[in-house]
């Protein structure tokens, strides 16, 4: 059984590695030298990759179902700025959404799941690209669980803001639906002093900004809520030239996929009335791809939350949705199961580059996951 020190270990050094998702060779190479050595002479277990990413499947004694516990293992492209002594050895590269802890946490109870073979199959999935590219959609779309798909899958993600002990979920909604927004008008560029012989895209994409702060107040439910949110605006090279193009990006999220597909219609209705106003052209790319709402089980959730809240040592919460996004939401869509937050006491958020949970929270996560497989997998 790994204990505390080796949880700590393995946290730093694949905190020293993160890499952009479907580019985690390093962090690949070093999880399968983990889990070859947890593995070694136990002839219930097969492992197979999946570009970057890696599948290890407990073939069940007396199998009735499949039981799936999924981690990422992407960074982001950030830089850290926590001063920790084992700080991100790559530049511009930083696990500041804890995928660092998710893994290692996935470790633990992959070597707690490996003491007995299992009553049912167990996949341990750990996952590319959950930050950019949707890995769990690329992997289900391009058939890399085959047979293993689990009939149930189950996962969690760290949470700064709650105390270390404590574990939230709920039975419905726990992560919004994202879709990313790309938008380029194109007008006519031209010198300042003659604004009558050009076409301002600077202009009608300053318009454009101010006018889609409409679609979440008159046109989405305000009971049900929705963002829209635009943090690149990037138009002009100079102070006396007028812009021929404008280029936004932004993130649209909604607790549901009806409200998502809503509000991107209406974003692009908005762009697309703004540009004719102003009698120029424009691109929206709208890219939403596996970020589906994450929608828990209402059935599988309460068994979880029932598991966890007469489990010495942790303190339940039923929490509300939050408007991050997650791929698992689209593995939820295809396999039932269940979510959850892990907190780790962090003064920093998610995404930050000073973000650095505290690894007590590591102990607490296996023993949680670890206990709860055991109990799924023993049914």
């Amino acid at each position: 059984m790994l204990d505390m020190l080796d949880l700590i270990q393995t946290r730093r050094d694949l905190h020293q590695i993160p890499e952009i998702g479907l580019e985690e060779v390093k962090t690949q190479a070093y999880l399968l030298n983990v889990i070859e050595k947890l593995t070694a002479g136990k002839d219930f277990v097969q492992i197979r990759t999946w570009r970057t990413g890696i599948l290890v499947y407990l073939q069940g004694s007396q199998p009735e179902r499949t039981i799936g516990w999924r981690t990422d293992i992407d960074g982001l492209p950030i830089l850290e700025q926590t001063g920790l002594a084992f700080a991100s050895q790559h530049p511009d590269r930083m696990h500041a959404c804890g995928h660092d802890f998710h893994m290692t946490i996935a470790l633990g109870s992959l070597e707690r799941a490996l003491e007995n073979q299992p009553k049912n199959n167990l996949l341990f999935l750990f996952q590319p690209a959950e930050e950019n590219e949707a890995g769990g959609m690329l992997m289900y779309e391009d058939g890399a669980f085959g047979d293993w798909l689990p009939d149930q899958f189950y996962g969690l993600h760290v949470r700064p803001d709650l105390k270390v002990g404590q574990i939230a979920t709920n039975t419905h909604t726990l992560f919004a639906g994202t879709c990313e927004v790309k938008i380029r008008f194109k007008g006519k560029g031209g010198h300042a002093a003659f604004p009558h012989q050009a076409n301002d895209a600077l202009v009608a994409a300053s318009y454009f900004v101010t006018q889609v702060q409409s679609v979440v107040s008159r046109n989405v439910d305000p009971i049900e809520g929705a963002v829209v949110t635009f943090g690149v605006f990037q138009a002009g090279t100079t102070n006396n030239v007028i812009a021929d193009t404008a280029f936004l990006h932004g993130t649209i999220r909604a607790l549901t996929h009806s409200m998502s597909l809503l509000v991107q219609k209406r974003v692009k209705a908005i762009a697309e009335g703004v540009a004719a106003a102003f009698d120029m052209d424009v691109e929206v790319e709208l890219k939403q791809g596996g970020y589906l709402p994450v929608e828990n089980n209402p059935e599988l959730a309460q068994e979880l939350m029932t598991f966890f809240d007469e489990k010495e040592g942790i303190e339940l919460i039923d929490i509300e949705p939050a408007m991050t996004g997650e791929d698992f939401g689209y593995l939820l869509s295809k396999v039932p199961g269940v979510m959850f937050w892990l907190g780790i006491d962090s003064p920093y958020a998610l995404h930050h580059p000073q973000m650095s949970p505290k690894e007590e929270a590591l102990a607490i996560g296996v023993e949680a996951v670890s206990s709860f497989l055991a109990k799924k997998a023993a049914e």
